[in-house]
């Protein structure tokens, strides 16, 4: 009877331990922000050991998966010993062994003690904290314990050489099979914009020259600032004598110590270097460029040598993230909804924002469009010449009305959907 009551003592125990150790597990790895900062306040030894182990997750989930395997076996071997002795001679010993044991080490020992853990993770950490330390450092579990994390990390090196080659197409149609079941639709779009970022090109987002807010080098320091103020810009583009010979940026922050200088300030001396890019720069490598050289605007220049306009960093932005506003921007919409099916457009309206508007993903008009970046360049191109007012012509689902144009440029463009007709390669 000594020796029963000893087993049966031992296997609760022991069954006591697997609990805290299993328990541990959960309490250790569900501590949120919160919890680890109210554990950086207090200044009890065990809060302090926790945040240590906390800080070498793979030693801790180590030590806790050997500690637990050794309690399991020694709960198994003693329970088979305890049964031995109580029913020696029981038809039943083999389903008590098998059966009866493994469901009272999962319910006591896994089950109900990680239940506890994740209501009570931050009290049932600290308590474990030394059990686990003093553990953590006995032989041979910190053997075992430097052989799994060091094995884990050799797998994982090896299994990292293999790479998957996933294309940007294939990625865009798991975006899209997915689009159907997640209700956070700006987190597609973002999704979406990082896909197609890096097969865009500055061109397609760039401001045109004929929009940009820019000043000879030779202005005159009042007018320069009058200018400035009205513009409501930070960096501003100089060039001398036309667009095209771009000098620099004057930064208004370089201006500020000389606010109150006379009409005759030489401001010229403020002007920093122009950074240049090809209209073919694709936008994911602008972005590196502007984080290498700590730069926000660029000048787009042609084939020709033609400043084309500009682009910036927020420009860039925009293609992922979607519209970025502060508080001296506008309002002003560069189009009009008129119905479900029917738009107004600028002419000057990017082909990127126009797909935007329509939240299409502009495929068809991007195979079937030249050299064109704007909807007006889109309707001429297809036109084969410069609309006139009322004319208008029919692609795929879209009929494009003019609404106003001169001899020189299309200014204001109707977009009519047709429901009715299945637009062809839109997917």
């Amino acid at each position: 009877m000594i020796e029963i009551a000893i087993a049966t003592t031992i296997l609760l125990m022991l069954i006591f331990t697997s609990a805290m150790v299993s328990g541990s597990e959960v309490a250790y790895f569900s501590l949120g922000p919160v919890d680890l900062e109210e554990l950086e306040k207090n200044q009890s030894k065990s809060a302090k050991i926790t945040l240590d182990l906390i800080d070498q997750p793979k030693h801790l989930l180590a030590t806790i998966l050997i500690a637990n395997n050794f309690i399991n076996i020694s709960i198994v071997i003693l329970s088979t010993y305890l049964s031995d002795l109580l029913f020696d001679d029981n038809p039943y010993k083999l389903f008590i062994d098998v059966f009866v044991i493994t469901f009272i080490i999962l319910l006591f020992g896994e089950v109900i003690p990680k239940v506890y853990a994740t209501k009570n993770g931050l009290k049932l950490s600290q308590i474990m904290a030394k059990p686990l330390k003093l553990v953590g450092s006995t032989f041979p579990i910190n053997l075992l314990k430097k052989a799994l994390v060091y094995g884990t990390s050799f797998l994982k090196n090896v299994g990292n050489n293999k790479t998957i080659d996933i294309s940007s197409d294939d990625l865009e149609h798991a975006i899209y099979l997915t689009k159907e079941t997640d209700k956070n639709n700006e987190d597609h779009k973002i999704l979406e914009g990082i896909v197609k970022f890096g097969s865009k090109d500055v061109k397609q987002i760039m401001k045109p020259r004929t929009e940009v807010i820019a000043f000879d080098i030779n202005a005159k320091y009042d007018d320069l600032y009058k200018g400035i103020v009205k513009s409501g810009y930070s960096r501003i583009p100089i060039y001398k004598y036309s667009f095209d010979t771009i000098e620099g940026v004057l930064f208004v922050k370089d201006l500020i110590p000389y606010i109150d200088e006379k009409v005759n300030f030489k401001w010229q001396k403020l002007i920093r270097p122009p950074y240049f890019i090809p209209e073919t720069k694709k936008l994911d490598d602008l972005l590196k460029s502007f984080q290498e050289r700590k730069m926000h605007l660029a000048f787009v220049v042609d084939e020709y040598g033609g400043t084309s306009g500009i682009v910036t960093l927020e420009d860039v932005l925009e293609e992922i993230i979607g519209d970025i506003s502060d508080e001296f921007d506008q309002d002003d919409l560069s189009y009009s909804k008129l119905d479900e099916n029917t738009f107004v457009f600028e002419g000057k309206t990017p082909l990127v924002d126009f797909y935007r508007a329509l939240d299409i993903d502009g495929k068809i008009f991007e195979e079937s469009k030249g050299e064109s970046d704007t909807l007006a360049g889109f309707v001429i191109e297809q036109a084969g010449k410069i609309l006139l007012k009322e004319e208008s012509i029919d692609f795929d689902k879209y009929t494009m009305i003019v609404e106003s144009a001169d001899k020189r440029k299309i200014n204001r463009v109707k977009v009519v959907i047709n429901p009715d007709k299945k637009e062809s390669n839109e997917s």
